[in-house]
């Protein structure tokens, strides 16, 4: 015999509008009929009618009426092409997972890989995280982005809850975010701050920052500390570079700004004409999220997580006589 339910809401629901709930925990349950038991009073909060607009707290407990079966489960589907996409996707995943627990995913994302959509972009990390919703159909989270070149640490969240903390620890940097850079040339000094506004323009080649004044137009704070590791002679260093803000692009056109463009980098990397690109390393983008350091999203302790160097890269360190281990704690 079918049994009227009390549910409990989870801290990480926070807010969450009632019919939002209800498409979370009962994703086969019709728009309709549920608007229905919202009408005659069966569905309640707390003891109280309420509406599908209802913003629900941690700790509130939700009466629920027969709903059937059905309605718990998300629908199956046929194996077709979609589902077998989808099922890719969380092949790909799975290889770049390199820290998971119950609210937080960490992968090492390969250059050429988008984290989101745009023009021309026709696979990217937000649409392949449709393969890892959960059983209430949640998918999980971005909670920041790296450009689509750039390898490394890419934190996602896997709940709600979990996306607006590190969403806050992102927003009121809270984080400390370790990149390596290989560059041209030795910056001088072997340490140092650079501070700039930088603002975003149109360019027949796609859209491109450059350094802006204080006070233009669409123009943005842009703030980096970086420190030299190795250096090979006086044409090529190794850099780790620590973004204070996050700004599109900031530290390729940081570097680009103090005289020491990245290798590899298509947009920013200017040479004069009689200089040739040095042989055995690919014309990729060598930067890297080697590390990130952000607070956990249940409130204990952090996540602290290191991300091997892409295969171009490990290249590039060999031929150059750079030993990442000398720097690792």
């Amino acid at each position: 015999m079918a049994t009227v339910e009390q549910k409990r809401v989870e801290e990480d629901e926070a807010g969450l509008r009632l019919d939002r709930w209800f498409k979370l925990h009962y994703p086969g349950l019709g728009f309709g009929h549920l608007q229905k038991l919202l009408r005659s009073g069966q569905i309640r909060v707390d003891g109280g009618r309420a509406k599908s607009d209802t913003r629900i707290q941690p700790g509130q407990m939700i009466r629920i009426p027969p709903v059937g079966s059905d309605a718990k489960t998300l629908d199956t589907k046929p194996l077709t092409a979609n589902t077998m996409k989808h099922r890719e996707d969380g092949d790909v995943l799975s290889k770049m997972l390199i820290y998971e627990d119950d609210k937080v995913f960490v992968f090492n994302k390969p250059a050429g890989l988008a984290v989101q959509g745009g023009s021309g972009v026709v696979r990217h990390v937000d649409m392949m995280l449709e393969a890892w919703r959960n059983k209430k159909g949640e998918k999980p989270r971005l909670v920041h982005r790296i450009d689509r070149d750039t390898t490394g640490i890419l934190v996602v969240a896997r709940t709600r809850g979990a996306a607006m903390q590190l969403t806050k620890a992102f927003r009121e940097r809270d984080t400390q975010k370790h990149y390596w850079a290989i560059v041209k040339g030795v910056p001088v000094p072997h340490e140092g701050r650079i501070s700039t506004y930088l603002v975003r323009e149109q360019t027949p080649d796609g859209d491109r920052m450059r350094i802006a004044q204080h006070g233009d137009e669409g123009a943005d704070h842009a703030l980096t500390y970086y420190r030299v590791i190795d250096q090979l002679a006086q044409n090529f260093a190794w850099l780790e570079m620590q973004p204070h803000t996050g700004r599109t692009h900031q530290l390729r056109v940081h570097a680009a700004h103090i005289g020491y463009p990245i290798l590899g980098d298509p947009k920013y990397f200017e040479h004069d004409t009689n200089w040739e690109f040095p042989g055995g390393v690919q014309k990729r983008l060598h930067l890297h999220a080697r590390r990130i350091v952000i607070p956990h999203p249940d409130g204990k302790g952090v996540i602290d997580q290191v991300a091997p160097l892409p295969p171009h890269m490990v290249q590039t360190f060999n031929l150059f006589g750079f030993d990442e281990a000398a720097l690792d704690d």
